[in-house]
């Protein structure tokens, strides 16, 4: 079986992110979409509602693919994450040049820890490209239409938790 490991901070999930996972889908047998808790970002919503996002919007596309889609909480580095789940292959988004850059230092580093584990990169589709979690909610916190950019279970949870601040 082949398992795939695609991480990420999912706060909040988006529309890119479910256009990688669909495709993501296509590569391995299992996919684990690991959810990093990374308390330095300060995330809008909590490790425990974004792991539900994720399941909700996975479960629908679990059924579509026919890949075993699963969340995975971690707080460890990303080698060990995917060693911890099994998984051969890392998978990251690509939206721009900025973020393959970065992706590149990731992936020197990751192959010295260990070279068995191979990362592939996987473009955003091109209505997906400027999509970030960071711009979302900073749209959302404006009070401005984000319905383009996340699915409708998100939006909802968007809306509801900025009207609690």
């Amino acid at each position: 079986m082949r398992i795939g490991l695609y991480p990420g901070t999912f706060d909040p999930v988006t529309l890119g992110h479910v256009d990688i996972i669909r495709r993501a889908c296509s590569l391995v047998d299992k996919l684990v979409i690991g959810v990093a808790i990374n308390r330095d970002k300060g995330p809008l919503f909590s490790l425990e509602e974004r792991v539900a996002m994720i399941e909700a919007e996975c479960a629908i596309l679990s059924e579509e693919t026919g890949c075993e889609i699963v969340a995975h909480p971690f707080e460890n580095l990303l080698i060990d994450c995917a060693k911890d789940v099994g998984a051969s292959i890392i998978i990251r988004g690509l939206r721009a040049v900025a973020d393959f850059e970065y992706e590149y230092q990731m992936v020197g580093m990751n192959r010295q820890l260990d070279n068995t584990i191979e990362t592939v990169f996987l473009m955003a589709e091109a209505q997906h490209q400027a999509i970030a979690s960071k711009l979302v909610k900073e749209i959302a916190r404006l009070d401005g239409d984000v319905s383009k950019f996340v699915p409708d279970a998100v939006r909802d949870a968007l809306e509801v938790r900025l009207q609690k601040k």
